[in-house]
């Protein structure tokens, strides 16, 4: 943990190096650590085994370089601790701090899943309610089983053209609020995977107003805070507590992400507590110090790098909407239903004038033209415009789409028609904890109908559970699932992951 407003303007040494305590945002002071440490020429005779990269066999040291591998260290004196940091990385999360507005940051190394979950054991008991969207990403299940707390899940708003969730709304959450007086916190998702982002001002106010916290996770946000053109962020909307994945869309590696803390409503001491439990003694410190550079590039060069983001998904949406068949929806989305705020670096590609599927558009492009698109549903397929994309990128995305909208020929009406849409939220018989630890049976999926479901059914990407452990499963929820899976879905979650099978409670029905 680190409290922005505790920076102090000083200077540290270590070995040969000075390391930056204040607030300059062009600092880094934890890969400066690193670098001093492998500088000074110390033998190692710690983890990890491979000292170094000495040790590793020349068909990975080869590609991944001595450079990085001689930063892969463990948390020795003057590298400082994730779980209890005093050094370094205190100093890098005071910048995190200081440049996301927040008044505490918490580098994580697990992702945001780790972040949504330590909120949630920071915030409630076992049996206690939290408000939750129905449409949350699955690391809210394995939250509800390791908090125990009961949801109480909201109806997010349903583009019924798209067939995609946009976000709650502020009046959805006052509703909710008001049937449940003692919920222990509201908790939101804000960007959408979507692009879709809520009104978390209005929110705000509304949970405030009741002594509730809010909690974000704001996943697929790590880049608001640093353009005016983008959608307001959480810590500047006045959440308590959100999560940012710095390595989905700006420059920090994979799993590295960051919780950011404002207010007094969170225990901070519980906060430190969780996160002792759910995060690695060793971390690779290589993500920690991306996590440093990261916020320092974003501190220090957003503006002008997301603006040229912005420029290349902006121009992409215009090529892509004049493709026969094809729609990207962008900014003119804002003031619907469940969009407050639009991300328009996200480009949400829709097939529904085609004979075809996002699936199939999806693996066109990357069999015909080498291109990996970030996720694909049955109506629609999502690439994501970063900071590291450049024209040749965008030209080769555009060029794919067209060609594959005249491989697929357009649908004689929509393509979509009679495919099931999952309005309901089924009944929840049993609390995600409690059906995730009683015993189960096995039975074949197709007549499963009834029964309650002991496990997570996630079509991923996106990763929004459609059934959940303690939740009734319903003849509409096979069908849609039996879709996905025909359509080339991937299932996360069932220990049958093509869904022959399915776990169920043993003594419900």
């Amino acid at each position: 943990m680190a409290r922005a407003t505790d920076a102090r303007h000083a200077v540290r040494t270590f070995g040969d190096a000075v390391v930056m305590t204040s607030l300059d945002q062009t600092a880094t002071p934890y890969l400066d650590a690193l670098l001093a440490y492998t500088r000074a020429g110390t033998i190692s005779f710690h983890t990890p085994g491979h000292k170094h990269g000495a040790g590793m066999h020349d068909r990975l040291r080869s590609i991944i370089g001595d450079d990085v591998l001689k930063l892969d260290l463990t948390q020795v004196p003057g590298l400082d601790d994730l779980n209890a940091p005093r050094g370094p990385i205190r100093d890098a999360q005071e910048l995190a701090a200081a440049a996301y507005g927040a008044d505490d940051t918490y580098f994580l190394i697990n992702g945001s899943t780790a972040g949504n979950q330590a909120m949630f054991l920071a915030t409630m008991q076992p049996g206690e309610t939290v408000l939750v969207p129905r449409n949350s990403h699955r690391s809210v299940v394995g939250a509800l089983v390791l908090s125990g707390a009961r949801p109480v899940y909201m109806q997010p708003e349903v583009d019924p053209v798209l067939q995609i969730d946009h976000c709650v709304t502020p009046a959805t959450v006052e509703r909710s609020l008001t049937a449940n007086p003692g919920a222990k916190a509201v908790f939101v998702t804000s960007p959408t995977y979507y692009g879709a982002a809520a009104d978390l001002a209005a929110m705000e106010r509304i949970a405030h107003a009741r002594g509730t916290p809010l909690l974000v996770d704001e996943a697929w946000g790590p880049h608001l805070r640093f353009h005016p053109e983008l959608p307001a962020c959480a810590t500047t909307a006045g959440a308590d507590a959100c999560v940012n994945s710095t390595h989905k869309l700006i420059a920090g590696m994979s799993q590295a992400a960051m919780l950011h803390v404002r207010g007094a409503r969170i225990d901070r001491e519980r906060l430190s507590s969780a996160l002792r439990v759910l995060q690695s003694t060793s971390p690779l410190l290589v993500m920690i110090a991306s996590l440093d550079v990261a916020r320092m590039q974003m501190a220090t060069q957003g503006p002008a790098l997301l603006g040229q983001a912005l420029a290349l998904a902006r121009q992409a949406r215009v090529r892509l909407r004049a493709v026969s068949g094809i729609h990207c929806i962008g900014a003119e989305e804002i003031g619907r239903p469940g969009v407050a705020g639009y991300d328009e670096t996200r480009l949400v590609i829709t097939v529904a004038g085609l004979a075809a599927t996002g699936y199939d558009l999806a693996v066109f492009l990357r069999t015909q033209h080498d291109v990996q698109l970030e996720m694909a549903d049955l109506h629609n397929a999502v690439a994501l415009v970063t900071i590291g994309d450049r024209q040749a990128d965008i030209d080769r995305l555009v060029d794919g789409v067209e060609r594959f909208a005249a491989h697929a020929g357009h649908a004689g009406g929509r393509h979509d028609s009679g495919r099931p849409h999952l309005d309901a939220i089924p009944e929840q018989v049993a609390t995600p904890r409690e059906a995730f630890l009683a015993d189960h049976v096995e039975i074949p999926f197709q007549t499963s109908a009834g029964h309650v479901c002991a496990e997570v059914v996630t079509p991923y990407p996106p990763g929004i559970p459609v059934v959940c452990p303690g939740e009734r499963i319903t003849q509409e929820t096979i069908d849609y699932l039996l879709l996905e899976l025909a359509a080339g879905a991937h299932i996360q979650g069932p220990a049958d992951e093509k869904l022959r099978t399915i776990r169920v409670l043993e003594s419900m029905r």
